[in-house]
């Protein structure tokens, strides 16, 4: 796509933020396993981990999307895109789950809206890192916006 950066100047910054949000899924699901290692596996357990509700499931899911993101974060090579926009997606579509059933029998994840709100967060900051760190060979990625508006640095 044209209009997403490629070799964005600030793209280590983004990759960082990234590695940081990853770390703090990984984070998030080690305590919350910890304390709810003994809870039922779904359900809302009024268990409080940094501020939020979990169960064993989400620590479970929040420990396995942190590495993945960790892991593409360390590959880089456009693999961090990839990984970053589909799992930025994923817990969109998961914390609006966790939104529309935050009440009822169904919240399999034990969320509060603190946890969703949270979720929310990590997916769109883990889309937009996916927007700004794609990287090409120069040859390849084409002039930067000011040389082909005809402007200097």
């Amino acid at each position: 796509m044209a209009h997403i950066p490629v070799n964005h100047p600030l793209r280590p910054m983004y990759r960082l933020a990234g590695f940081v949000a990853g770390a703090y899924l990984v984070v998030f699901g080690i305590i919350g396993f910890g304390i709810t290692a003994g809870d039922s596996f779904t359900g809302h357990t009024g268990d409080r981990v940094l501020g939020q509700s979990s169960n064993l499931l989400w620590s479970i899911i929040t420990v396995v999307v942190g590495a993945l993101v960790i892991l593409g974060t360390v590959v880089g090579r456009n693999v961090d895109v990839a990984v970053d926009k589909y799992l930025g997606w994923g817990i969109l579509v998961l914390g609006s789950y966790s939104m529309a059933t935050i009440r009822t029998d169904a919240n399999l994840f034990g969320a509060s809206m603190s946890t969703v709100v949270v979720t929310y967060i990590v997916g769109l900051l883990l889309i937009t890192i996916s927007l700004y760190s794609k990287v090409a060979a120069p040859s390849k990625a084409g002039a930067p916006r000011q040389v082909r508006e005809g402007r200097t640095a």
